[in-house]
């Protein structure tokens, strides 16, 4: 069976990922517009309701529209990359390995993680729902990413200016991606979320610290690995590493071509009263078009990693 795709907003840097893993795969018939239709809402609703699945490359408002353009009585299903629809009624969270792959199979609607959220949930949500960590613990998120997952502008910013060397933001404290972080984690409260932006293309490192000496010490570790462990062993996209393969440093190599799985990295120090929990990825990959694929492939009863690069 050949299933039609429309990605509204191909020509961004997420569409352009998701394009490039599309290519070739005869499962797939791809819906195009040229740039004057692109810009036409006829053309896109037509485009968008001729599709059995539509993937949204787009700011959160225009992710909205397009979707309000979606006829409620038809069969296009959705994947919403953008920010608008994750803690929404009606939206099934594309994360399977956390909701499970049965609400993504089934679900119409499906909006795809944040990019920082995708580490911070695979390294904490198992937990909190395992009873290893508390629902109400004054969680901290200290996360850096590659400028890609900024969109052009901040492309364009870093790549214009080889000096800038770092950026600190979300220093407001609102940042869009708490809602879903708080949700799917099963949080009381949001996590302080401290992200950052350094200038290389793309990859992230997700780090939750934590003072065991206050939640069981080493037995509690040893759960928690063990509990992350038996969470992901049938999950070919997150990856658990031992603790002898935990080196003293993470050094994430420059790969231009991109990656679509996720390591966690459970690091103890030798007396097991600190805790740092890890999670690295590329942004653009498991942290958006890979993810997206993901959820395609098994919204159209494919092998979940058919044309991802793992």
């Amino acid at each position: 069976m050949t299933h039609r795709i429309f990605i509204d907003g191909a020509a961004g840097t997420t569409g352009l990922e998701i394009l490039d893993r599309l290519e070739g795969r005869s499962e797939f018939e791809l819906i195009r517009l040229d740039n004057a239709q692109r810009k036409n809402e006829a053309a896109r609703r037509d485009a968008l309701n001729a599709a059995d699945v539509a993937i949204l490359c787009l700011p959160d408002d225009a992710a909205r529209d397009a979707v309000a353009m979606i006829d409620p009585e038809g069969s296009t299903r959705v994947v919403d990359a953008s920010s608008a629809h994750r803690v929404a009624d009606g939206w099934a969270y594309g994360f399977p390995e956390i909701i499970g792959h049965e609400k993504v199979a089934n679900a119409r609607f499906v909006s795809n993680p944040g990019c920082y959220p995708t580490g911070f949930l695979a390294l904490v949500a198992p937990l909190v729902r395992a009873g290893l960590l508390p629902a109400d613990w004054p969680y901290t998120v200290n996360a850096v990413s590659g400028y890609s997952g900024g969109g052009k502008a901040l492309i364009e910013r870093f790549e214009k200016n080889p000096d800038l060397a770092f950026r600190a933001y979300g220093l407001e404290g609102d940042h869009k991606h708490l809602p879903e972080m708080q949700k799917y984690a099963g949080l009381d409260h949001p996590p302080v979320f401290s992200p950052s932006v350094i200038p290389t293309h793309r990859g992230m490192m997700v780090d939750v610290p934590l003072p065991l000496h206050t939640l069981g010490g080493k037995d509690a570790a040893l759960k928690m690995l063990a509990c992350l462990d038996e969470d992901y062993e049938n999950h070919p996209m997150v990856q658990v590493d031992a603790p002898a393969e935990n080196p003293t440093e993470i050094v994430m190599p420059c790969r231009k071509g991109g990656w679509d799985w996720l390591d966690i990295h459970v690091y103890a120090d030798d007396d097991f009263t600190q805790l740092r929990l890890v999670a690295t990825l590329d942004n653009l990959g498991k942290g958006a078009s890979g993810a997206a694929i993901q959820n395609l492939n098994i919204m159209c009863g494919l092998p979940e990693t058919t044309g991802l690069r793992l």
